[in-house]
């Protein structure tokens, strides 16, 4: 979901900065939440599984180039389902940024519109769960609607913000249109597959029991809410 080169420039780029200080201000709220209850150590860890995972989905994944943008296998339902939603917004931000750094600093002017586009979603989906997912259910036992749900909501927001970006940029063009439309077509890809991964990574943490209470995953993942 890399918002291309050129397609948002100038002074239009300023609007980039602040939504992603809108999305920095409430990953900060999470941040101090997860400090906490969980500790420091403990955040900082799943943390940086969340970086690590991330810049696997952006740099080893296979990516494709459509339209405005690039379709990119980003498991974010999975991340927060695993790792909670501050520890996933930390590492959404970190391995785009340590991705970009490395591998493609041409991008690195659009990392703000970027991390806009993975973080709102991601927030999204942490008040979808509080909807759909029962206080007595923990997420190791969350079934395929549910996952499916989480992930529709999270790769529709990215889409959502891409178009966003690109008619903010570009305008309302025949092109934009299309390119924006081609684009969306193709995440549908993802939003199969992301429900898939999510059951499949849950039923591997079921069968690890013993990663409750490790401080390596949220507490959700295991338990019910309080």
């Amino acid at each position: 979901m890399h918002i291309e080169p050129g397609v948002v420039v100038g002074a239009k780029l300023a609007l980039s900065y602040v939504t992603a200080a809108g999305a920095a201000t409430y990953a900060t709220k999470l941040i101090a939440d997860g400090f906490r209850e969980n500790g420091v150590m403990a955040f900082a860890a799943r943390a940086l599984v969340a970086t690590i995972a991330t810049f696997i989905f952006f740099q080893v994944f296979p990516k494709f180039p459509v339209g405005v943008s690039e379709v990119h296998f980003i498991l974010g339902s999975t991340l927060f389902l695993i790792l909670g939603a501050g520890p996933a917004a930390v590492g959404l931000a970190a391995g785009l940024l340590l991705q970009g750094m490395l591998f493609a600093p041409a991008d690195l002017p659009q990392y703000f519109m970027n991390t806009t586009t993975l973080l709102v979603p991601l927030y999204a989906v942490s008040m979808l769960a509080k909807r759909i997912i029962a206080p007595n259910t923990a997420y190791v036992d969350l079934k395929y609607s549910q996952a499916l749900a989480l992930s529709t909501a999270y790769q529709g927001g990215v889409v959502a913000w891409v178009a966003f970006w690109a008619f903010y940029g570009q305008g309302f063009g025949v092109e934009t249109l299309a390119a924006v439309a081609a684009f969306g077509a193709s995440y549908m890809l993802v939003i199969i597959i992301e429900p898939i991964a999510d059951l499949g990574v849950l039923a591997i943490a079921k069968t690890l029991g013993k990663l409750e209470g490790s401080g390596l995953v949220t507490e959700r993942l295991y338990k019910t809410a309080a």
